[in-house]
């Protein structure tokens, strides 16, 4: 697997090969809105409160497969 220094290196030996001014504007667009990793997502009242009661779930062993899952979902579609 490549490394993350060995992928940096490779996109700015292509971006270096590009003549196109809209293409390398449209990318410079592309590469300023994408976020950031180090940034920290806030979660609202309502999210938190549905990821706490998953953990509820789980621990209390309320689960479902997915074969059972995608059954059910067949089941409703078809019901429908």
């Amino acid at each position: 697997m490549a490394t993350v220094d060995k992928i940096r290196t490779g996109l700015i030996d292509k971006i270096l090969s590009i003549k196109n001014k809209d293409f390398l504007m449209t990318l410079d667009k592309l590469i300023s809105s994408s976020k950031s990793e180090l940034e920290i997502v806030e979660l609202t009242y309502e999210q938190k409160a549905m990821l706490e009661m998953s953990e509820y779930d789980i621990k209390a062993g309320k689960l479902i497969s997915q074969d059972a899952m995608n059954k059910r979902n067949l089941e409703w579609l078809n019901a429908i």
